[in-house]
C-alpha cells in the first residue's frame, strides 16, 4: 500500500547534503502517510524488544524546556484492562448523547480496541509539571503538546514495525488516575492500544465511515495575517 503523494517519494537530489538518501526519505514519508488510528486488532503479542524500541522512540520526542513530561504505564492485569474498558464504554455513551442528532451514527462506530490489542499502555503527564517554567510561562499547555509528540513518535515507529496503534481518549481522567493509583497532579491523556493488525486501513477510518474528512491543506495555510491566503500579501493600507 502506497498512499503518500508521489512527490514525497521523489528521488531527485535533496536540497541539503545533510538530507537522508532517497530511499530513507521515502520510508519516513511512508510511515507518516500510512499511519492509522487503529480500532481493529488481531490479538497476538508484541515482542518485548519491539515494545522497548517503540518506547525509546517516544522518549526521544522533543519537549519544551526538555521537561520530558511523559510517563508510560503498561496495563498487564486483565482485571485492570476490563475496568478501563468499562470506563471507556461509559464515556462513549455520554459522548454519544452529547452529539445530539449524530448519536446513533456515533454509536455505530468502533472507537477502541482495548480488549483485542496485544498491549495496552496508559500515557500520562507527570506530577510536578508546574516547576517547569522554560517555554511554559505563557503557554502551560506545552506539557501536553510535548507528550503528544512522544505519542506520535511511538505511532510512526509502530507503523514501521508493522504494528497498529489506537489512541483512545474517551475516559474520565480522574477515574483513570484513581484506578491506576497515580499521584496527585499526574494526568492520563491516552490509552494506547498496540499490537498486530490484520490490515491497516486504506484511509483514516473516520473518513471511510464518512464521519469527517481531511481538510484541504491550502485552506489551512495563511501568510502575514490570519485568513490571508499563502502567497497573497496583505494589501497595503
Amino acid at each position: 500500500m502506497t498512499t503518500f503523494p508521489p512527490a514525497q517519494a521523489d528521488a531527485s537530489a535533496p536540497a541539503s547534503d545533510m538530507a537522508f538518501s532517497a530511499a530513507e526519505r521515502s520510508a519516513v514519508y511512508r510511515a507518516i502517510f500510512e499511519r492509522r488510528d487503529m480500532r481493529h486488532f488481531a490479538g497476538g503479542t508484541v515482542a518485548p524488544d519491539a515494545m522497548r524500541r517503540l518506547l525509546t522512540a517516544a522518549h526521544h520526542a522533543p519537549s519544551v524546556g526538555f521537561m520530558q513530561p511523559w510517563r508510560f504505564l503498561r496495563v498487564a492485569s486483565s482485571t485492570l484492562r476490563t475496568r478501563l474498558h468499562a470506563l471507556v464504554e461509559q464515556e462513549r455513551r455520554v459522548t454519544a448523547q452529547a452529539l445530539g442528532e449524530r448519536e446513533e451514527a456515533f454509536m455505530r462506530l468502533k472507537v477502541e480496541g482495548l480488549r483485542e490489542a496485544a498491549e495496552l499502555w496508559v500515557v500520562a503527564l507527570a506530577e510536578g509539571r508546574e516547576k517547569h517554567i522554560f517555554g511554559r510561562r505563557t503557554l502551560p499547555q506545552m506539557d501536553l503538546a510535548s507528550a503528544a509528540c512522544a505519542i506520535q513518535n511511538l505511532w510512526l515507529a509502530a507503523r514501521a514495525e508493522g504494528l497498529g496503534v489506537g489512541w483512545v481518549s474517551l475516559f474520565d481522567p480522574i477515574a483513570v488516575a484513581d484506578l491506576l493509583q497515580m499521584p496527585a497532579g499526574a494526568e492520563p491523556i491516552a490509552l494506547l492500544c498496540i499490537g498486530p493488525v490484520h490490515a491497516f486501513y486504506e484511509e483514516p477510518m473516520l473518513q471511510k465511515e464518512r464521519w469527517a474528512k481531511r481538510c484541504t491543506l491550502d485552506d489551512l495555510l495563511f501568510e502575514d495575517a490570519w485568513g490571508q491566503a499563502l502567497g497573497q500579501p496583505v494589501p497595503k493600507p
